[in-house]
């Protein structure tokens, strides 16, 4: 979703208006039970905290299941949805950028969905989200990310653009900078017989690096599958889905 500060914005009332009816399946009972299913298993009886909490995709059925949830949210659009829905007034939700965004209490388990990390476009803001949320873990707490593994082996050699969504209204497509790491996700839509067009940046990262970022943070990888059903992770994984655990001290 999105954050403050360093962090712009990129999912106002245009985007939010349309967020939850999109085609790409993310809202399918099939792709949200297993998200959920682990979240909660990690959770226990602890509560957890969601970072770009969005318009609720994951927060509301995860707190149907008893977890109190609190979230971090630049997006007062994407907020407003969440709110509206059933159950929206039970989610606890802190307006600002998750880099550095502090809330009340500790919690047994935070996580980052959907490839949120890459909402963060330096090295330096993914560390401090990292820093952040160890801050807010309690001994023994878990930090979960589920992101694309970058598709940089799809590309051919001098190739920058890779689609990934095409249909007679609307072309999608990524563009990498192998040399930075930042990326962009770029979308032309037909809309009343004129064409809109939109980007949002990003910055793409390698599962040892987060490891790495995890480590500075004073927390340890405990599991990485490829994904919410336990996928094994291998060099063909699309994705990964990775938990890491902050220690408990003696």
């Amino acid at each position: 979703m999105s954050t403050v500060g360093r962090v712009i914005d990129y999912f106002g009332e245009s985007v939010a208006a349309r967020y939850d009816e999109r085609h790409d399946g993310m809202f399918e009972h099939d792709v949200v039970e297993p998200a959920v299913d682990l979240l909660a298993a990690l959770a226990g009886a602890g509560r957890a905290l969601e970072l770009g909490v969005g318009t609720g995709r994951i927060a509301l059925p995860l707190n149907a299941r008893g977890v109190p949830v609190h979230g971090i949210d630049l997006s007062r659009a994407m907020v407003d949805r969440l709110r509206a829905k059933p159950g929206g007034d039970r989610i606890g939700v802190t307006i600002g950028d998750f880099t550095t965004t502090r809330v009340e209490g500790t919690f047994s388990v935070a996580y980052l969905v959907f490839n949120t990390i890459m909402n963060l476009t330096s090295q330096d803001e993914q560390v401090d989200c990292f820093r952040t949320v160890a801050d807010h873990l309690e001994p023994g707490g878990t930090f979960v990310i589920e992101v694309g593994v970058p598709e940089l082996r799809a590309l051919a050699p001098g190739q920058i653009a890779r689609p990934f969504r095409v249909t007679p209204t609307e072309v999608a497509f990524d563009v990498y900078d192998a040399a930075t790491q930042l990326m962009s996700s770029n979308y032309v839509e037909v809309v009343d017989g004129r064409g809109e067009y939109r980007s949002i940046p990003f910055r793409y990262v390698w599962p040892a690096e987060l490891d790495l970022m995890a480590r500075l943070a004073g927390l340890r990888l405990r599991e990485r599958r490829g994904g919410w059903r336990d996928e094994p992770f291998t060099a063909d994984s699309e994705k990964h889905v990775s938990v890491w655990e902050k220690p408990v001290t003696p």
